[in-house]
């Protein structure tokens, strides 16, 4: 953040300053100010929004505004021109509105002579700190060669600037983020008496935290003998916490081995790798629960369970949306997309959750799909499935809601690209015609590869499955 004169000697431009974070632009939201406002030094001129977040800059002159350079909705970069003011409209003359303050030149300039902070060979600082800028190291400013001071007694006196020190003294360059030195004024540390890492020796924020670890070691590591226990028993700071006299017991630790590291392993990589979005709808469960009642009451030797409902309406949805079952090449940049249907679903067991695969499941009936659900479901509690059974989907189903929870935004089975999911059934009120009566509600839920489709085609996946929730006889069209 730089003050440098323009043609006229007494405006000065206010450039955008480096906000942090490695931002190099910043759009403006909002000007605080308008042209011909008079303000004053710290004053918030405009309000700007960067890739991080929305922050109030602040002036570090006072006097009239001249211009704007720029509008709402305009990028600016990082060390152009912001706003104008003419600090002669202040009183100010030249240059800052406060006694002893040197606002810098552009850091990097070749006019800034000697100083290392970017003020002129002619104008050095008073170790004031300007806002946002920080301080030189010299003595006095210079501003008509004369300026107010207060005597011994307290009267104001005018006497002579100073004359500048020699050219071989060190400035230090400004601290130009205002979020840099809101940490450093946070923890009480000195930006002047560090020695910046940035640019041409720009305080950066990294040089804040560093001086403040080292301030939170230094203080960890201080003697605590006799001669400091009386002066340390009246200090007011919350004291160290003591490590106890013995090592508490160890915790248990349970080894990630087996299928339980297997899942760890590819839901870890599922997060990796899937940019992953969700998508969520609730429906009337009234016409899934009739429907198994009516199936159920005419084979009871052959029941079918929810979760079979859900996966038959499933395999239907994917014949109209093929691409929610495939899954990624990424060594050829390709979208595979598969004929057949691997149904994996989640089934909680002894040793953790694990995703069984039915093969071929939309070859089969809605009563050997709820059949082969139920065996595969036993055999993978009782550890009796070969490791081949539990590879290989290409789609999976989640019934979360046998856990009482109402929704859940499960991870992809990688390297699948899609994975179904439905809440407990609860009745909640619900508009049926122009009234509003209880029925049974579900939530579900599709979390889906991004890469593979868009929401349009992810949602009308999802709004098939709920209508054949809450109308089962529509799923007669794709038998």
């Amino acid at each position: 953040m730089t003050g440098r004169s323009s043609s006229a000697e007494s405006v000065r431009d206010f450039v955008l300053p480096d906000l942090g974070e490695g931002l190099t632009e910043a759009e403006i939201v909002d000007w605080r100010v308008e042209v011909g406002d008079e303000v004053t030094v710290d004053q918030p001129v405009v309000e700007v929004e960067t890739a991080k977040a929305s922050v109030e800059v602040p002036c570090p002159f006072s006097g009239r505004v001249t211009a704007l350079h720029g509008g709402p909705g305009e990028v600016i970069a990082v060390g152009a021109p912001l706003i104008s003011i003419d600090t002669a409209a202040s009183g100010a003359g030249a240059g800052f509105g406060e006694p002893g303050v040197v606002v810098p030149e552009a850091r990097g300039s070749a006019e800034s002579g000697g100083g290392g902070n970017g003020a002129t060979a002619a104008v050095q600082g008073s170790g004031a700190v300007l806002v946002g800028y920080g301080t030189g190291e010299g003595v006095a400013r210079q501003s008509g060669g004369r300026r107010r001071a207060l005597s011994a007694d307290g009267t104001r006196t005018t006497a002579s600037a100073a004359p500048s020190p020699p050219p071989g003294t060190r400035h230090r360059t400004p601290v130009v983020s205002p979020l840099v030195r809101r940490i450093a004024r946070e923890h009480g540390i000195d930006v002047a008496s560090l020695a910046g890492s940035g640019e041409g020796g720009l305080v950066l924020r990294r040089d804040v935290l560093a001086a403040i670890a080292e301030r939170q070691s230094a203080a960890a590591s201080a003697p605590t003998g006799a001669a400091e226990s009386a002066s340390a028993a009246g200090r007011a700071a919350v004291p160290l916490r003591a490590l106890p006299a013995e090592a508490p017991e160890e915790a248990e630790r349970i080894p990630l081995s087996g299928a339980r590291a297997t899942m760890a392993e590819r839901l870890s990589r599922s997060r990796r790798e899937i940019p992953e979005a969700t998508v969520w709808v609730d429906a009337d469960a009234t016409g899934l629960l009739e429907l198994r009642a009516t199936l159920n009451g005419a084979d009871p030797q052959r029941p079918v369970s929810v979760l079979a409902l859900l996966a038959r309406f499933c395999l239907l949805g994917l014949r109209r949306y093929p691409a929610l079952n495939g899954r990624v090449d990424t060594e050829r940049s390709e979208l595979v997309r598969f004929g057949h249907v691997h149904l994996g679903f989640a089934a909680q067991t002894p040793r953790g959750l694990m995703v069984p695969v039915v093969r071929d499941a939309d070859r089969m009936t809605t009563r050997e799909l709820a059949a082969e659900l139920s065996a595969t479901t036993s055999a993978a509690r009782a550890g009796s499935l070969p490791p081949s059974r539990l590879t290989g989907g290409t789609f999976t189903v989640n019934n979360y809601g046998v856990f009482g929870v109402d929704g859940s935004a499960a991870i992809i089975n990688h390297p699948e690209v899609a994975i179904v999911g439905m809440g407990r059934i609860v009745k909640r009120p619900w508009v049926v015609g122009d009234e509003v009566v209880a029925r049974p509600v579900t939530e579900l839920t599709l979390a889906f590869d991004h890469r593979v489709c868009d929401g349009e085609e992810a949602g009308g996946f999802l709004r098939f499955v709920a209508d054949c929730v809450e109308r089962p006889a529509l799923l007669l069209g794709d038998v």
